[in-house]
């Protein structure tokens, strides 16, 4: 197994908002290739770029409709090699971002599924059944039945997704063989590594036909074979050097270690969500609440500490293009923006795993404060708004919701200069619009600004990269004495830092936890007394 990626940083790159090089309003491949010497700036060693492969973009590109072409909005195939030979001179190698759970219904196999072809109508997921009772009375993520009716062949499908996203029938070994390829084809290309969209999915429960009423990713997660499928495609492909990464739904962290550990040759890594649904109401992404600390808190400590006691390796991460801005979630845009901005990112970047900055991120992004519902793009954000009016919230209260929870506000374009469309595109408008803070929020600015987000990022990511104790030590939580205020030690042969963060916008007291050389604060001077922690601070003392 590669072990490179402890002491890397991972850049994602949501191809669609992050720089439009041929004025239509939308990213593409050469926008990417124009910015690569900015992200090898922050000192980064992988990009990941979400899927640009053709699709008819229900779902923004995770509806794949072959995966070895590009979708002609983004660029060609020459566009791609050029831009995974230009990042590799640099330093830098491309994680190319694959949807394996389910196509889109436009692909290939699914069409001639539709025509009758029993090969590839066993690529998926049928049933038979009457057209009033599918299988199962099971709800999809994006709302909605998980079963959808083909009346030309009196069968019912299964999309744990959007009804035009047809889940693979991964019992199948030709359909195991047909993702292998995919794998092998992009591997040739030279792509160093991959991700896997919604991994622990793909194994699906033994009898689909006698399940309860419920969603179907609760049943659906971690299934009885996932871990022979995962270990199967990563040998027969020979990724098992390469960096991988499996986003893991709903996953536990028994399994998180069973995936992550480098003896069982499954993934490099794993992404989970639990400490990004503190702030769900009764675990509905769609109520809000206030971030509950404390379970943030101990969430963190019992996965860095289990997964670093058993040998699991996880990625760390606070945003992606699923996800609202974090500043926007736990920090503050006002007076203290750049201070809870600057924290968040050290609390990250210190925990043992492998970082991932998603792009903007790096700026202080915010949401994207949309008070219309015409301004979201997102399948998932309309669908609900759907559901929460119908179920009687106003409309006022559920514009508020999407501006809290929709996927789109991680998805506006990348804030490049104070011009006009926030330097993205030169077309008369993006395909989706603009947080107005891009006049002061925007890389142009903060390249200029020695104390900005964007420059102490890179001290982040240079200090990981340097320092072994950042990169390879043990963590272990320890106890600040307040609930507002996160405190963590890396060590490693003997010596060890300390990691304080504070996620209050007031000054918190706290223990004395530790003293020595401090190695980065995000105020303009050190806190010498460490029993008193100003707002949003963030410190990092060498003991």
């Amino acid at each position: 197994m590669n072990q490179n990626f402890t002491s890397s940083t991972v850049y994602q790159v949501y191809i669609k908002s992050f720089c439009d090089s041929n004025g239509d309003g939308i990213g593409d491949i050469n926008g990417i290739r124009s910015k690569l010497k900015y992200i090898q700036s922050l000192g980064v060693k992988y990009i990941w770029v979400t899927p640009f492969f053709c699709s008819p973009m229900v779902d923004n590109g995770y509806d794949v409709s072959d995966y070895r072409n590009i979708n002609p909005d983004f660029g060609t195939m020459s566009d791609c090699e050029a831009m995974i030979s230009e990042a590799a001179s640099l330093g830098m190698g491309f994680m190319f971002d694959m949807v394996f759970n389910h196509t889109s219904t436009q692909h290939e196999w699914f069409k001639k599924a539709l025509t009758g072809d029993p090969e590839y109508m066993n690529y998926y997921i049928f049933r038979d059944g009457d057209e009033n009772t599918p299988p199962a009375d099971w709800t999809c993520s994006f709302g909605g039945p998980a079963w959808e009716y083909v009346p030309g062949l009196k069968k019912w499908y299964l999309h744990l997704f959007d009804p035009t996203q047809a889940d693979l029938n991964w019992e199948n070994p030709k359909v195991r063989n047909e993702l292998k390829d995919v794998i092998r084809f992009w591997k040739a290309k030279g792509v160093k590594g991959f991700r896997f969209d919604v991994l622990n999915l793909v194994s699906k429960p033994e009898n689909l036909d006698n399940l309860p009423a419920g969603s179907a990713t609760r049943f659906c997660k971690d299934g009885h074979r996932i871990h022979d499928f995962i270990r199967e495609l990563v040998i027969d492909t020979g990724i098992d050097n390469m960096i991988t990464v499996g986003e893991m739904a709903s996953t536990t962290l028994e399994h998180c270690i069973k995936y992550s550990q480098p003896d069982r040759h499954e993934m490099s890594m794993c992404f989970n969500f639990h400490h990004l649904k503190v702030d769900y109401k009764d675990g509905n992404k769609w109520a809000l609440m206030p971030a509950d600390l404390k379970v943030l808190r101990n969430l963190f400590k019992e996965w860095q500490e289990e997964m670093c006691a058993q040998g699991g390796w996880g990625a760390v991460f606070w945003c992606n293009h699923d996800q609202p801005r974090i500043v926007s979630r736990l920090g503050n845009e006002g007076k203290y923006w750049k201070h809870s901005a600057k924290m968040l990112g050290t609390f990250i970047h210190m925990l043992r795993g492998t970082p991932y900055i998603y792009q903007g991120e790096e700026l202080g992004m915010t949401n994207a404060h949309f008070t219309r519902l015409e301004q979201y793009n997102d399948v998932e954000a309309i669908n609900y708004y759907k559901i929460l009016t119908s179920q009687g919230t106003s409309s006022e209260e559920a514009l508020n919701i999407l501006a809290n929870r929709a996927r789109d506000n991680g998805r506006t374009p990348m804030q490049w200069t104070s011009g006009r469309n926030a330097g993205f595109t030169e077309a008369p408008e993006p395909w989706i619009g603009i947080p107005e803070n891009y006049s002061y929020i925007n890389v142009e600015s903060e390249e200029a600004d020695p104390d900005s987000i964007l420059n102490y990022y890179r001290k982040l990511v240079k200090l990981r990269s340097e320092n072994k104790i950042v990169s390879d030590g043990r963590v272990k939580f320890l106890e600040s004495g307040n609930e507002r205020v996160f405190a963590y030690e890396r060590s490693l042969d003997g010596k060890s830092i300390v990691v304080i963060c504070n996620f209050s916008p007031i000054e918190e007291r706290i223990n004395k936890l530790a003293a020595g050389k401090v190695l980065l604060t995000n105020y303009d001077s050190g806190n010498e007394s460490l029993e008193n922690l100003r707002p949003y601070e963030a410190i990092v003392i060498q003991k």
